[in-house]
């Protein structure tokens, strides 16, 4: 007949079992850091449920003139990993870094990348903008999956199998991206957008991003601005106009007018939407980006 003793350690052994069966109870996830929203959902996708990622710029944010925070601090002292974009995008993210005392290696999404210039300010300097050709998404993707491989060896072949399926998704936007545009008739595709962050996008794709001639991307548009845009468009025969420092319908519909230019859509070239917007996810942002300038241009 069992005794107390021996009831009590079958008892112990059952529950012991039963919590070594539970993997996911054991198992806490890797917390990593991402410096923007875009870089964020790459690294989702790639860490999936072994993973949990904090985002600094969340969506709509502007991380090229993001002020960090103390919480922030924090969020890198806890992270196992810290992913960047890097290519001058993250200027104030060496200063994060060392205020926060981490210990966790850094990962630059962008290694591997033949970067591009861009003119700002009267000088040139390196494009930060790389995820616009998803070509260039796809080393993103392998850089993140090799950092997550080299802070949690455990994990590889589930980082492996998600890099994968993910890949397999690009591979399909790229297709999308490249018959969009290539619907587009050749000599229509010239915009004039007031961000300049669209240049890989227009290497890889065959568009034209043409910036407003002496105007700031910073503040609102004055009328005296408004004209020179009119001049512009009429001058190099751009047919369609994204303004997105220009909030006043009344100036949207006098470049309208006045060129001929037709006004497009939101595009969102550094950041995601929130999740109840157009663009929550990187494949979603390319699909309204491409949509916006097919309405715009084919029209």
């Amino acid at each position: 007949m069992p005794t107390r003793r021996s009831l009590l350690a079958a008892s112990l052994a059952a529950g012991f079992a039963a919590f070594v069966a539970t993997p996911a109870m054991a198992q806490t996830k890797l917390p990593v850091v991402a410096t923007m929203s875009i870089l964020g959902d790459f690294v989702k996708n790639v860490g999936g449920d072994r993973v949990e990622v904090a985002t600094l710029v969340g969506p709509n944010g502007d991380a090229h003139v993001y002020t960090p925070t103390p919480a922030d601090a924090k969020k890198v002292a806890a992270a196992k990993v810290v992913f960047v974009n890097g290519l001058g995008l993250e200027g104030w993210m060496t200063r994060l870094i060392k205020a926060s005392g981490t210990k966790a290696p850094t990962v630059t999404a962008t290694d591997g990348v033949k970067s591009r210039k861009m003119e700002e300010e009267g000088r040139q300097i390196t494009d930060p903008h790389a995820w616009q050709d998803v070509s260039n998404a796809k080393i993103y993707v392998a850089d993140i999956r090799d950092g997550l491989i080299a802070a949690d060896p455990a994990g590889k072949s589930t980082y492996e199998a998600n890099a994968t399926a993910y890949l397999a998704k690009l591979d399909e936007l790229q297709k999308e991206v490249k018959a969009a545009i290539g619907k587009i008739p050749a000599d229509r595709r010239r915009i004039i957008t007031t961000h300049d962050a669209f240049g890989y996008f227009g290497a890889a794709y065959g568009m034209e991003f043409i910036s407003p001639e002496g105007v700031s991307t910073e503040t609102e548009a004055s009328a005296k601005d408004v004209a020179k845009i009119i001049s512009q468009i009429k001058k190099q025969k751009i047919p369609a106009v994204f303004m997105e420092n220009i909030s006043d319908p009344r100036m949207m519909q006098q470049i309208a007018k006045e060129s001929g230019a037709k006004i497009g859509g939101t595009l969102f070239s550094d950041a995601l939407s929130d999740e109840k917007g157009p663009a929550p996810t990187y494949i979603d942002m390319m699909h309204n980006n491409i949509r916006q300038f097919s309405a715009a241009l084919m029209s």
